[in-house]
Order: structure tokens, then C-alpha cells, then sequence
């Protein structure tokens, strides 16, 4: 009995002890049947003051009234006196609250947890049977808090070991959204993540690419900015500077920030952090008066009334910042202009909050004692009118945390709603039981908490995700200068939705934004000046990704916008235009009919023809003169079909080709040349064997007759004409369209195979080789059979244009190679056609006395004279040496006759000179020479 009576005693004692003393001891506190934890910024921070020890240490002390954390302290206090007069949430069930300030920091914040983590502890060891307990203050059940990053991540890693729920309204670090780490925390506020993907779209949106990352050294801004940098990565977007910074950093650590920042040319300077932490940077900035550089603002300070001051708007005017979406509160303009220090004294704050806002002193205020004179304050009332003073307290035009911090009350009531009308047998816990509202314990509420589904009264739905967040959009502020006072005003420019497909996230209105503060012009933040259409961006060495130097695209490239990474290719019928910002069709270019050059060909083929035609319809005309027939008339007419032939074959080489004119056109020229030539061959070679016989058999009649000679031309022909064959079937030629010259189209033919074109020209130049070699030979026959060193020249004009086409024809390309081919055909049968024909012509058309049967019989003999002197001169030549070998003796070489007698015997005369006579018989020819007078003259 004693025992249980001491347990008693130290129980009480021990609840007077933690309720009444242990914690801060100012606070906002009221008793109730379920108690609240809340946890609010009051003060920006703590005084720096170096503890050493030579004492027992003081606890430090906040500074720098937050009049925006005190409203959020009241959204909580206003939402538990809602949830208290409501009927219909936990009716006769009243919520009580304990609120402690975390002064920004993790050691004020830890201090006030630890008054929660030691009542629930004490509860937990179930002394009602020892004794009656019932009148110590109950455990808390679940805590609204903390603000900054860092601080609920150290209030979560304590309330997690006990599993208290624990609700922020504005911390979004990303990383407490890991549930094996921060089993208890939720958060109504959207994660960071998002945060820094809304961030880095922006900068895309405005096309910078050179930007100042700052981020606050703790779990809010390292995380963010972390994000933020793998977004900018994956955008090509550089981040010149990434520096970390905190509200406790040294002077000379912030001159030197400045200093990096004054001297970077990037402009626009992204910020992950509170606003006590980013006000040392934005205040050395302001004494330097650096005012050309635009603010990219996490929501942390983008509403800060600590930044949104009058003396640092020249700096930060034109901030764009996120913000969250405002949220409606009925009634609770009404209750924070209500608040006075005489009606709230369970809040131990509003007499700060009332010195603060009149700049006075109550009576009996211990800041009063502290400071030992009101010469610098005055006293106050405590009656006077707070909407007589403008402060950050009464803006309630864009309730944002505060409404976080409505909605985290109300979610908690809801879950201890749903607690209370739990149906046994339905409920969450083992054996599908319910909680008990009397004696539950803050692990039951946070399961309950985990499956809460409801919709406010303003028509959200209010769920906890998988991460236990909410779902949010962000309203994008611009900070503006009022023109009535110099103040900040925040103008809503666009949002962002988080659930929107991507590209349609982000909305700004262009209009509505003013850069520092006046102008509309976009500002400059690349680390290169824009590189215009027509350029690309090349890469520097050493240097960043985004500091590059505009390059000109190269010919068949373009770009047709700024900062091309790339020149895009122009298509294969296109090229681009002088300053390489499009694309224009390429001409097409082919050997036409209509240009000066093709026209010139076609009146050379043309007059070719004319001319072969003129000689061919002479040649019909006189067909029965003696030249004519000496020539072998019906060769020639064949040859002179095949020189027009030639002559025509050119007109396929010009104008457009198409396929059938490629596989025409190389077979047409290759079969009409070997048609020429095999006619001048077969020609030729009779004339040299009838003459070069002694006596014309009957054999060389026949074997030299007409059908054999056109059956020799047949042969060498047909030889060609399989050539063409073979080629056409295994590899015929096609129109082919060139793109690879610059600013035009080449329509050419593809030979399909060089190997077979040049079988076709090399067997029409060894025909040519052998016909050069007979008409060699038979240079000196008479001129009217055979014009022999014509027909060697026109064999060595047609070798030498053959052989200059071969360099020629692989040198040039487009429409020159068609007509590198057309000049060669012409002029080979230009050669042809006047070293062959135009003589006869001549001698038939102004020579015609030449033209007679005894014209040409005189020829014939003086050609059988020279043969047969010749003959007899080798002869006579061949004795004497073989009479001198033998008798060693010289005498009178003897006359030597030749007598070919017809018709009779005719006597030489006295003299031996030669006579020549025709008659209708057979020729005779008498020779007399005397050697050995002349020998013996010599």
C-alpha cells in the first residue's frame, strides 16, 4: 500500500513536472479531452552567443518576431475552437492544444518535442492501478509542425521512434517523403520534387541557360537543389555557381559569395531556402547596391515578410516565386483581428506579438525588466486597434500555410472522427477491431491517419499518398512595387500543375511581369550571346555546354531558329540558300535541247547527217561512174547508212535521259561505228588482195564476191550487237538523278557497267587497229580504187578522239560526260565521213573528166607499170649478184625484155623504152633496162 501510494505520488509530480516545467516555457496551451502538439516558427532564430561553460548554460534566446509563423500558430488554435463548437466532428469531445515556438532551429524544436515523446511515455506505463490519475494533463496524440525542412527532420526522427503522428504544413524536403526513415511524417504541402522540375521549366521557358544555384546548408535546400541540378542536366541547362549558405554563416563567407555572384555573368540566381537564411546574402547585396540580377524563389521565402521589405525591393524586385495555392478560411479574417493579449492568456505569445506590432511595452512584461528603461518604447494598453497597423499578420489576402495548417487540424479531427464512429468488426486494427476514443494511443491515430479519404468543406479531397503527401499546384508570383507606399506586392503571373501531361504544366502570362521592378524585356542570362538561323552552336574547349560560339552552317545545311545545336541536312533535291536559313529545289541540269551548248551539238549532228545524205544521194546519182564503181558502191552505201546512223546516235545523248535512252544509246553509237568500220575493213582488204594477186583466180572471185563481204561486215557487226546483249541483259543502264553537286541535280545515265562500255569502244578501236593496218598497206594503190592515206588518217583522227574521250569521260560528270561523248562520235565521223567521201565527191561533182573508164585504166597500168618495174629491178638485181659470185669475171649485164604479148607479137624499138597499150584483151607491158652501162658509167 505504501508502495503504491509513493508510485503515485512520484506520478503526479513527475506529470506536474512535464506539463508545467519541462519545454519552453512560453507556449500556447489549452486543456481538452484529445491533446494537440503544434509546432511554429515564432521567431526567425536564436542570438549567437558562445557558451563557455564556466557556468551552467542559458538557454538561448529567439530573436526577430515572425508575425507570419504567429498566424499560422492561430489557423490552428481558430481550426481546434471550429472542430470544438462543431455538432456534427467529435461532438462532446473537446481538443486541446500545447504549441511551442521552434524558433526556426532544431535545438528549440527538439526541446518542445521532447515534452510530447516524455507525457506520451508516462501514459505509457497504464499507473491508473496504483492510483487516480485522472487529472494530469492527457498525452499528445499527434503534432501539427514544424515549418523549415530541417527542423521537421529532426522532430520526425524523434515522433517516428513512438510512432506520434506528426503533420507539416510547410516542410517539403523530398527526402521525408521516405517512409522506412519518417515512419510518422505526412505533410500537406507538395514535395520539393516538384518544386525543382517547376523550377528548371521555367528557365527553359525563358531560354537561360547560365544560371547562380543557392541553396540553404540544410535538409530543405541540399536535397532541392540536388533536384534542381539533375533537371538542369537533362535540359543542357549550366549552373555557373552552386553555393550553400545559412542565416549563421560568418560575414566574411557572405562578401565572398557576393563577391562570386558580382562577378559572374550569369543573371538569374536560383534559391532553395528560407527566408532567415537567404536574408545575409540579400542584405550585402543591397549595401553593394547590386540590382541587375532576377530572383528564382522556392516557396520557402517567396512570401517572405522578412525579403519583402521596402529597403531590399532595389534587389529583389521582379522575383519570380512559387507559391502554394491559396487556400479560403471562413471566418478567420474576423478571429486574428480579434486577438488580444487580455482575451487570449492561454497564449503566452500574443503579448510579444502586440510590443511588436505597436512597438511598445505592456505593464508587467518581462522584455520590459530586461531592457531597465521605455525610453526607447513606449507602454501600451493592450486595447489598442491591430487594423490600425499593417503587418504581415493581417495579410490574409493569399492564405497559403495558414491554410495548410487549417487542413492538417481538420485532417487530424477527421481521423479521430473516424476513430469514434468506428463499427466493430470494420475497423483497421487486428481482427478488424476499432480503436477506443478514451484510451487510444497516437500509433492507432496514425493508422487511422494513413487511410483517411475526405473532402473538405471547401471541395477538396483530402488523401494521403503512397509518400503520405498531398497532391498540389503552385501559384508563379512576381514581386512588384507598390505605387502607392514603395511596398512589396505579390502579383499571381501563371501556375503550375503537377498533374498535367508535360508541356502543359506551365502557364506564364508574359504581360503581367515587370524585370526589376519596371521593365518588360525578358533579361539576358546565356552564357553566349544567341546564335542567330543560319549558325550552330560549337562547343569551346574547357568551357561548359552552354558557353559555345555560333558556328555557320555549312553548304547543304541550314538552321531556321536561334541556338541550332545542329544544322539540319537539306534534302537531296534541295540546297541551301546564301545565309543558310532554308532550303531552295536544286536546278535540274541535262544535256537540253534548248541550251547553247546542246543546241550547237544538234546543228552539228544535224549537218552531219545532211552532209552523209548529200554524199549518199551523189553517190545514188553517179552510181554508175567508174569511181563509183571502183569504191565498191554497195559497201559504200552501207558505209554511209552507218555514218548516219552515227550522226543520229547523238541526238539520244541529248535532252533528259530517261531509262530507255540509256540502254539505247551506248548500243546505238558502239553498233553503228562497228557497222562503219567493219564496211571500210572489208573494203580495203579486197582491193589489197586483188591487187597484191599476180593472176585473179577463180578462187578470188569467189572468195572476194559480194555476199561474202557483206557477210564479213554481218559478223563483225553481230559481234558487237552480243556485247550490247550481254551488257543490257546482266547490267543495264538507268536514268540516274546526281545529287551530290552543290546547288543542282545532274540527270545522268548509270552506265551500269564500265567494264562492258569499255568492251564496246575497245572491239570497235581494235576494228579500227586492223583497218588502219590494211589501209597502211594499201597506201599505194591507185587512188581511185582506194584512198588509202585517207583512210589512215581518218583511223588516226578517230584514235586520237577515242583515246582523248576515255581521260576525258572519267574527268568530267553531269551533262558534260554526255557530251564529252557526243563531241567524240562527231568528230570520229566528221573524220570519217570527209576523209573518205569528200575526195570522190569533189572529183565527181567538179573533176569530171577524172571520172572516165580511161582515167582509170591509165591509173591501173601506171599502178601495174611501177609493180611489175618493181618486180624486174629485184629481179635483175637478184642475177647479177649470182653471176658475179660464179665467174668472178665482169661483162655487160644483158638487156633483160619482158614481153606479155596479146593479140599478136609487138616488136620493141631501137630505144627499149616501155609502151603501154589497152585493148579489149589482156595488158601488155615490155621493160628494157641496160645495167650494165650504167654500171659501167659509174
Amino acid at each position: 500500500m505504501k508502495m503504491r501510494l509513493v508510485l503515485c505520488y512520484l506520478t503526479l509530480f513527475g506529470s506536474s513536472y512535464v506539463i508545467s516545467t519541462y519545454g519552453p516555457q512560453q507556449r500556447a496551451q489549452m486543456t481538452g479531452d484529445i491533446l494537440l502538439g503544434g509546432l511554429f516558427p515564432i521567431h526567425f532564430g536564436v542570438s549567437s552567443k558562445d557558451q563557455d561553460l564556466a557556468a551552467r548554460p542559458e538557454s538561448t534566446q529567439c530573436t526577430r518576431f515572425n508575425f507570419r509563423g504567429f498566424r499560422w500558430l492561430q489557423a490552428m488554435i481558430f481550426a481546434i475552437d471550429e472542430i470544438n463548437n462543431s455538432s456534427s466532428l467529435l461532438p462532446n469531445i473537446t481538443l486541446g492544444y500545447r504549441i511551442f515556438d521552434t524558433c526556426n532551429t532544431v535545438s528549440k524544436a527538439l526541446e518542445a518535442t521532447l515534452s510530447f515523446v516524455a507525457q506520451n511515455k508516462i501514459d505509457s506505463l497504464n499507473l491508473d492501478e496504483f492510483c487516480n490519475c485522472t487529472d494530469h494533463i492527457p498525452s499528445t496524440i499527434a503534432v501539427v509542425g514544424a515549418a523549415g525542412s530541417a527542423v521537421s527532420t529532426a522532430v520526425a526522427n524523434l515522433l517516428g521512434l513512438f510512432y506520434i503522428p506528426q503533420i507539416s504544413y510547410a516542410s517539403s524536403s523530398r527526402l521525408l517523403s521516405n517512409k522506412n526513415q519518417y515512419k510518422s511524417f505526412m505533410r500537406t504541402i507538395p514535395n520539393d520534387e516538384y518544386q525543382a522540375t517547376a523550377m528548371a521549366d521555367i528557365i527553359e521557358y525563358f531560354e537561360w541557360n547560365w544560371v547562380i544555384a543557392v541553396a540553404s546548408d540544410d535538409d530543405y535546400g541540399r536535397p532541392g537543389i540536388e533536384k534542381f541540378e539533375k533537371e538542369m542536366e537533362e535540359r543542357d541547362i549550366c549552373i555557373h555557381l552552386n553555393e550553400l549558405i545559412s542565416q549563421y554563416a560568418e560575414d566574411h563567407e557572405i562578401q565572398a559569395l557576393v563577391d562570386r555572384i558580382e562577378n559572374s555573368t550569369a543573371k538569374v540566381i536560383v534559391v532553395f531556402s528560407s527566408g532567415p537564411d537567404i536574408e545575409p546574402l540579400i542584405k550585402e547585396m543591397a549595401r553593394r547596391n547590386i540590382t541587375d540580377r532576377i530572383w528564382l524563389a522556392s516557396e520557402a521565402w517567396a512570401s517572405s515578410s522578412l525579403i519583402a521589405k521596402p529597403e531590399y525591393l532595389d534587389v529583389v524586385a521582379g522575383t519570380i516565386g512559387f507559391a502554394l495555392k491559396a487556400g479560403q478560411i471562413p471566418g478567420f479574417r474576423e478571429f486574428l483581428q480579434q486577438v488580444q493579449p487580455k482575451k487570449d492568456s492561454h497564449n503566452q505569445f500574443v503579448r510579444e506579438f502586440w510590443e511588436e506590432t505597436f512597438n511598445c511595452y505592456l505593464e508587467d512584461s518581462p522584455r520590459l525588466q530586461e531592457s531597465g528603461s521605455t525610453s526607447f518604447r513606449p507602454l501600451c494598453t493592450g486595447e489598442e486597434d491591430i487594423t490600425s497597423v499593417e503587418t504581415p499578420y493581417l495579410d490574409f489576402t493569399h492564405l497559403r500555410i495558414s491554410y495548410n495548417v487549417y487542413v492538417a487540424v481538420y485532417a487530424i479531427a477527421h481521423a479521430l472522427q473516424d476513430i469514434l464512429t468506428c463499427t466493430p468488426g470494420h475497423g483497421l486494427f487486428a481482427n478488424n477491431s476499432c480503436a477506443d476514443i478514451k484510451k487510444m494511443e497516437a500509433w492507432q491515430v496514425l493508422k487511422q491517419l494513413r487511410h483517411l479519404n475526405y473532402t473538405n468543406s471547401m471541395g477538396v479531397k483530402i488523401h494521403f499518398g503512397e509518400n503520405a503527401d498531398l497532391a498540389a499546384n503552385y501559384t508563379i508570383m512576381n514581386w512588384h512595387r507598390s505605387a502607392e507606399d514603395g511596398s512589396v506586392v505579390f502579383r499571381e503571373v501563371g501556375y503550375y500543375n503537377v498533374h498535367a501531361k508535360r508541356g502543359a504544366k506551365l502557364f506564364i502570362d508574359k504581360t503581367r511581369i515587370l524585370w526589376n521592378g519596371y521593365s518588360t524585356e525578358v533579361p539576358f542570362s546565356n552564357c553566349s550571346e544567341d546564335c542567330e538561323p543560319g549558325t550552330r552552336k560549337g562547343i569551346i574547349d574547357s568551357m561548359p555546354t552552354c558557353c559555345f560560339e555560333c558556328t555557320e552552317c555549312s553548304d547543304g545545311e541550314y538552321s531556321n531558329h536561334k541556338d541550332a545545336s545542329v544544322c539540319t541536312k537539306c534534302p537531296n533535291n534541295s540546297w541551301s540558300n546564301g545565309n543558310h536559313t532554308s532550303c531552295f529545289l536544286k536546278e535540274i541540269e541535262f544535256l537540253s535541247w534548248t541550251e547553247p551548248f546542246g543546241i550547237a551539238l544538234t546543228i552539228c549532228a544535224v549537218l552531219g547527217v545532211a552532209l552523209t545524205g548529200f554524199v549518199m544521194a551523189v553517190f545514188v546519182r553517179f552510181r554508175n561512174t567508174p569511181i563509183v564503181k571502183a569504191t565498191n558502191r554497195e559497201l559504200s552505201y552501207v558505209l554511209l547508212f552507218s555514218l548516219i546512223c552515227c550522226f543520229s546516235s547523238s541526238f539520244i545523248f541529248i535532252g533528259e535521259p530517261q531509262d530507255w535512252t540509256c540502254r539505247l544509246r551506248q548500243p546505238a553509237f558502239g553498233i553503228s561505228f562497228v557497222l562503219c568500220i567493219s564496211c571500210i575493213l572489208v573494203k580495203t582488204n579486197r582491193v589489197l588482195l586483188v591487187f597484191e594477186a599476180k593472176i585473179p583466180t577463180s578462187l578470188h572471185r569467189k572468195w572476194w564476191g559480194l555476199n561474202l563481204q557483206f557477210l564479213l561486215v554481218f559478223l563483225c557487226t553481230f559481234v558487237q550487237v552480243m556485247i550490247c546483249v550481254v551488257w543490257l541483259y546482266n547490267a543495264p543502264p538507268s536514268s540516274y538523278r546526281n545529287y551530290d553537286i552543290d546547288e543542282m541535280i545532274f540527270i545522268t545515265c548509270n552506265e551500269g557497267s564500265v567494264m562492258a562500255l569499255g568492251f564496246l569502244i575497245g572491239y570497235t578501236c581494235l576494228l579500227a587497229a586492223i583497218c588502219f593496218f590494211f589501209a597502211f598497206k594499201s597506201r599505194k594503190l591507185p587512188e581511185n580504187f582506194t584512198e588509202a592515206k585517207f583512210i589512215t588518217f581518218s583511223m588516226l583522227i578517230f584514235f586520237i578522239v577515242w583515246i582523248s574521250f576515255i581521260p576525258a569521260y572519267f574527268s568530267t560528270y553531269g551533262k558534260f560526260v554526255s557530251a564529252v561523248e557526243v563531241i567524240a562520235i562527231l568528230a570520229s565521223s566528221f573524220g570519217l565521213l570527209a576523209c573518205i567521201f569528200f575526195n570522190k565527191v569533189y572529183i565527181i561533182l567538179f573533176k569530171p573528166f577524172r571520172n572516165t573508164i580511161e582515167e582509170v585504166r591509165c591509173c591501173t597500168a601506171a599502178h601495174a607499170f611501177k609493180v611489175a618495174a618493181k618486180a624486174t629491178l629485184k629481179q635483175s638485181t637478184a642475177s647479177r649478184k649470182k653471176s658475179g659470185s660464179i665467174g668472178g669475171s665482169s661483162a655487160s649485164t644483158p638487156s633483160s625484155s619482158n614481153s606479155l604479148k596479146t593479140n599478136g607479137n609487138d616488136s620493141a624499138s631501137g630505144r627499149h623504152q616501155p609502151r603501154v597499150s589497152f585493148g579489149s584483151g589482156t595488158v601488155t607491158l615490155s621493160l628494157s633496162f641496160e645495167e650494165s652501162r650504167r654500171s659501167s658509167l659509174m
